[in-house]
């Protein structure tokens, strides 16, 4: 026993052991997998994300040329310091496992096989060159929303002798639909900054409607903690989503039901003696007549007397806003969009603005009106019927449609039957893997790209992505592959690269290309008159749907950011920030207030099945008090088939259960408004 207790004193008192265990402890530090800082020279690079669809302006911090974090950028007009969580977690995602590393063409067998660029650019100069001169044979479909890349699309479409260019549905459409219709100039645009009084209409204004970073900033300014805020926001919606809870006041109203509330506060502010100094004011008075606060409140489920207190507030107001839209960004007819003009109209319009479009910079290019009135929806739903011819050959950038778009196993059918894709895309997602060609692009930080007044903005706003970094990957521009195609086919657009359509829409523009490619964003004031306007009551009457769906429940899908886009899915970086009762494991959950629960005999994580005539998706109850009686709140974003272990497999896709009709007088697509009914399951 002495003998052993020697030796363990010996041992303790031997610096051995504990030279041992630094080496061990030092040696575990440099594994090659491990993590580590990088020494070298901080610098930040001002850009903005392409990525997120509020188009952020962020600074991204880089050490040694390498970018390690995005940060907001406070000197930006876009995010005024804010950030977004896709664009937080856009220098995470260069290294994404769902990656495009090179390109890919579909074997004989269905399997995707490795291919050089050469052979990649041959293969898509081949299709062209089949489709040239040969009408609408070819098609395109684009998910930037408000880049140049459009115009080089469109206008190489037109030199191949076709008209079919679209993009992806959104807010923006609807509504330049809506603004023409009323006789409206340039875009319309919406003066947050200096308005008092804001009401959203279903329009998700401070997650993910417009540049939702930017309104975020106007939203936190007019609420300094602890004290009154100085100016009211108020939201009507069926989900207390993050708008609602941000909000001074949340007005419940049901799905689709949008329109019909701004027509029942343009009833009240006309009896409270509002007028609007346009031709058919007279026509207008008598069509809103109808829609008093109790039908009002028949239809939509709001309370009256919150209905009338909104309006009077808004009268008593200085610079109010009325925003209207969809609760998920997408969906909503013209007919909303009017309603939510017109009730400005009768405030005096102190808060709306009509922008100024600068002309194309790209030969041929449509303009950026004719594009909002192309219905992508629509064209497909011709093709399925048979009363327009499927294309050869269909180009696809940067979009994601048999994933988003309604009914997406139809879709996505229809889509089948083209006998040629080709993805321009920076993720393997669910359209990439129906293409035959699949062309791997940079990420906004790896590429010079523009972003031109975003819908939703309230003065003309114009700024570039700045290449942060060379691409991790074996990618390239979209614009340079399609410009130097073009070139070889013998179409001219104007330009040999890119980078020349830039520097032309700057000029067209009226900004310092020097200034806005080094990071400088070009604000103009410069606004057109808001003359010739007219609030058509006879397109009202048309458009305005008093029906509700013929299922017993209205869903209500919810868009957050922190979840991803239909383009990135959900980014790793992001997965911690979804809750428990959101998603859990592969299963995820859907939102109902407790009176619908008892109606249909579920409780808390129950299995629920969702279905309609067009699909059905299986999901877990959670009980939210924050949902409508009789709705069921779905999040978009799950769901996924491709990309990686992050996001495939996770939850279901909203998508399939919303069924898309089409709005008298302008034929767009509409599929705010759909039903479902709910078993357990």
């Amino acid at each position: 026993m002495k003998f052993v207790a020697g030796g363990t004193a010996g041992i303790m008192a031997s610096p051995l052991p504990w030279k041992l265990l630094d080496d061990v402890s030092i040696w575990t530090q440099n594994w090659p997998w491990i993590p580590r800082n990088i020494d070298g020279t901080t610098e930040f690079v001002h850009t903005v994300s392409k990525l997120c669809p509020s188009a952020v302006g962020m600074k991204v911090r880089t050490v040694s040329g390498r970018p390690v974090r995005a940060v907001g950028d406070p000197d930006h007009p876009l995010s005024l310091g804010g950030i977004s969580a896709v664009a937080a977690a856009e220098v995470q995602m260069l290294y994404s496992p769902a990656r495009m590393k090179r390109p890919l063409r579909r074997a004989a067998d269905g399997a995707y096989v490795a291919i050089t660029w050469d052979e990649a650019l041959a293969m898509l100069e081949e299709q062209l060159s089949a489709v040239k001169g040969s009408g609408d044979k070819l098609a395109c479909l684009s998910g930037d929303d408000n880049g140049t890349i459009n115009e080089v699309l469109s206008g190489l479409l037109a030199k191949a002798g076709s008209s079919n260019f679209f993009l992806m549905p959104g807010e923006a459409q609807p509504a330049q639909r809506a603004w023409e219709l009323m006789g409206g100039q340039g875009q319309p645009g919406y003066d947050f900054e200096n308005s008092d009084y804001v009401l959203g209409i279903g329009a998700n204004i401070l997650e993910s409607w417009g540049p939702a970073i930017r309104h975020r900033h106007f939203f936190s300014v007019a609420h300094p903690h602890g004290e009154e805020p100085a100016v009211r926001y108020v939201y009507a919606g069926p989900v207390q989503n993050n708008t609602a809870a941000g909000a001074d006041q949340w007005l419940p109203i049901k799905p689709g039901t949008e329109a019909v509330f701004a027509l029942g506060l343009a009833h009240l502010l006309i009896k409270k003696g509002a007028v609007a100094n346009v031709p058919d004011f007279g026509d207008f008075r008598a069509y809103t007549a109808e829609f008093t606060p109790a039908k009002v409140a028949s239809l939509t489920g709001v309370d009256p007397k919150a209905l009338s207190r909104v309006a009077d507030e808004l009268a008593a107001a200085s610079r109010p806003l009325v925003v209207t839209g969809s609760e998920f960004d997408q969906g909503a007819g013209a007919a909303t969009a009017m309603a939510g003009f017109a009730v400005n109209l009768l405030l005096g319009a102190a808060s709306v603005k009509a922008l100024p479009v600068a002309d194309s910079a790209v030969q041929g290019a449509m303009s950026r009106a004719r594009m909002l009135r192309q219905d992508f929806i629509a064209y497909l739903s011709r093709i399925n019927a048979g009363k327009a011819p499927a294309p050869q050959v269909l180009i696809v950038h940067e979009a994601n449609p048999a994933y988003a778009l309604p009914q997406a196993d139809d879709m996505a059918k229809v889509m089948e039957k083209i006998p040629f894709k080709v993805s321009f895309s920076t993720f393997l997602d669910e359209t990439a893997m129906m293409c035959d060609l699949v062309l791997p692009v940079p990420m906004g930080i790896e590429r010079q790209d523009d972003v031109n007044t975003p819908y939703g903005c309230g003065q003309v706003t114009y700024c570039m992505a700045q290449q942060v970094i060379e691409p991790l990957v074996d990618a390239r521009p979209a614009g340079d592959v399609l410009l130097s195609t073009a070139a070889r086919l013998g179409m001219d657009l104007g330009h040999r690269s890119f980078e020349s359509v830039l520097k032309a829409k700057a000029a067209a523009i009226g900004a310092n290309y020097r200034k806005v490619s080094a990071g400088t964003p070009y604000v103009s004031k410069a606004a057109l008159p808001l003359t010739g306007l007219a609030l058509r009551p006879d397109v009202l009457k048309q458009t305005v749907s008093l029906s509700s769906p013929a299922e017993p429940f209205a869903i209500a899908p919810v868009h957050k950011l922190n979840i991803g886009t239909s383009n990135t899915a959900t980014p790793p970086f992001n997965t911690k920030t979804i809750r428990r009762w959101e998603l859990q494991g592969d299963e995820f959950y859907v939102m109902m207030n407790a009176a619908t629960a008892r109606k249909l005999g579920v409780k808390q994580h129950d299995a629920v099945s969702l279905s309609n005539k067009d699909g059905s998706i299986r999901a877990r109850v959670n009980i939210f008090e924050g949902v409508m009686t009789d709705t069921v709140a779905v999040l978009l974003g799950f769901g996924h088939t491709a990309f990686d272990e992050f996001s495939k497999g996770k939850g279901a896709n909203v998508m399939h259960l919303l069924t898309a009709g089409f709005e008298p007088v302008t034929g767009l697509s509409v599929w705010n408004r759909a039903g479902v009914n709910i078993a357990k399951a």
